[in-house]
């Protein structure tokens, strides 16, 4: 157990996301340019010029989506209130500090880890804000920690990494509290007749051939928040985000809707289950694109389930976390 004159440093890592317009570009060359996102053999060769070009194509497309949800991704300013309330919150028990590492932007974790070692901290928590592992988020921000911690030459000190919290009771409770929050929108229509659709970002289907666990703890997280919810509306897993020609996991949020209002099927509630915070992917793909989308093809209700954000069920989870790892 921790001694109360230690001092204890969180990271928290997260995706990062352009913030202004003019960003956008760097933001993409910086994602596509790493590769746990694209790899196939000989990739080391042409990886930069493929990424500048993905990133010139894409950078176009999804400029009018940023004006859109208001000309930058709110990823950092909610990250950091997340920072600032689990600081406050672990300060209670232990002397901490909560820092944010973005991995393709900034604050990147090369200036983290300058922070860090001007300060004496007895023990570093790598604490990545993806509640389901994955090759293409946690190893990849992992990995840039161990990079950047070797290139900076830092001191020796305890490190615990926390790989992930796809099952910890407090955050399946959180999404829990969310969706029934969002329930309640639907009055006067049975709960039967409503489709609780949970989406998660997809990943390449190779990721999960080469052993990525993502998918199955996807799985787990979503039956334990049906368990714990006990709602008696029906519900299906599906994935969004897919990028480019390769496979990815199905089915796609699109096509799920597409079925169900086939199937006569009239009011759904989405539920972003990878994410902690809003971002493009919840806020455009699902807040203006599905939602577009379904109402356009005959959806009578569509509400999105709150992503868990600042709320402080979540941080509580992200405190308890911490502090078993202390």
């Amino acid at each position: 157990m921790h001694q109360r004159n230690e001092k204890i440093a969180v990271v928290l890592f997260q995706l990062g996301g352009p913030d202004s317009l003019d960003s956008i570009e760097p933001f993409l060359y910086n994602l596509f340019s790493d590769p746990d996102i694209i790899n196939f053999p000989g990739a080391f060769i042409a990886r930069k010029f493929i990424a500048r070009k993905i990133a010139k194509n894409r950078s176009k497309k999804v400029r009018e989506n940023y004006k859109a949800i208001g000309g930058k991704s709110p990823i950092f300013e909610l990250t950091r209130l997340q920072a600032v309330s689990l600081e406050r919150a672990l300060n209670q028990h232990i002397d901490s500090k909560v820092f944010i590492a973005m991995r393709y932007w900034h604050p990147t974790t090369e200036e983290v880890i300058q922070k860090i070692k001007h300060d004496t901290f007895s023990k570093i928590i790598l604490l990545p804000l993806y509640p389901q592992y994955s090759f293409a988020t946690t190893l990849s921000s992992l990995k840039e920690w161990r990079k950047q911690s070797s290139l900076n030459k830092c001191n020796p000190v305890q490190i615990e990494t926390i790989e992930s919290f796809y099952n910890h009771p407090k955050y399946i409770s959180a999404i829990v509290n969310r969706i029934n929050t969002a329930v309640n929108k639907f009055s006067g229509i049975d709960r039967a007749d409503i489709d609780l659709i949970f989406s998660a970002h997809s990943i390449p289907v190779s990721f999960v051939n080469k052993g990525d666990p993502y998918q199955k703890q996807i799985e787990k997280t979503v039956s334990l928040v049906i368990d714990e919810g006990n709602w008696s509306s029906p519900h299906q897993l599906c994935y969004q985000s897919k990028v480019g020609p390769i496979k990815w996991l199905g089915p796609s949020l699109k096509d799920t809707i597409t079925q169900k209002i086939a199937a006569g099927r009239k009011h759904f509630l989405i539920i972003p289950i990878s994410f902690v915070t809003d971002h493009i992917e919840t806020l455009h793909e699902i807040g203006i694109e599905m939602r577009h989308f379904a109402k356009e093809s005959g959806a009578e209700k569509f509400e999105i389930s709150p992503v868990l954000n600042n709320g402080d069920d979540f941080i509580d989870a992200l405190s308890t976390l911490v502090l078993e790892h202390t």
